[in-house]
């Protein structure tokens, strides 16, 4: 008689419980869903550096959606092979590797199931007149990200230079 109590409070407890730990499950679930996209989004942008830096602009098109949009100082262009072609023609082939780099900072990224936005930092390093690295410019970008056949890649990236400034997105912007 006793066991038969302690067995139906168990399964009454299991059967009460079941929810509650269906939806903890669900909810573990997202939230490391959440932290393997930002991982992921934090590769884009470190990779979208590297290949920008190394003018490996076929990599760098590559990080854009199929319909990816850059917005910058050199104006704007949307699809990876516009995108590879518009970069090769105004930044071009590196003349010394490593005299030049981008640091990227600041990361804030903002996951919504397959899209995300991002809001970050960039500076633009050259060699000074004494050799020692100065920052030419410094800016931002704001982004939206979307996940395409499994991978997150640009959807829209817009360069702001804020030091000198210059945003693209304001109307008459001169350089």
């Amino acid at each position: 008689m006793m066991i038969s109590r302690i067995a139906t409070a168990a399964l009454l407890t299991s059967a009460l419980l079941s929810p509650v730990f269906a939806q903890a499950d669900k909810s573990l679930a997202a939230r490391i869903q959440r932290l393997e996209d930002v991982e992921q989004i934090q590769r884009v942008l470190l990779d979208y550096g590297r290949s920008l830096d190394a003018h490996d602009f076929a990599a760098y098109s590559r990080l854009f959606a199929k319909d990816g949009e850059w917005v910058g100082g050199f104006g704007s262009v949307r699809g990876p092979a516009a995108i590879q072609a518009f970069m090769e023609k105004n930044i071009g082939p590196i003349s010394k590797p490593g005299a030049t780099y981008h640091l990227l900072s600041n990361f804030e990224i903002d996951v919504h199931s397959d899209t995300a936005t991002v809001w970050s930092r960039w500076a633009y390093v050259i060699p000074g007149a004494d050799k020692k690295p100065i920052i030419a410019q410094g800016g931002h970008y704001d982004d939206s990200f979307v996940r395409e056949n499994g991978q997150w890649k640009f959807q829209r990236r817009v360069a702001v230079t804020d030091v000198p400034h210059f945003d693209p997105n304001e109307k008459n912007a001169q350089k």
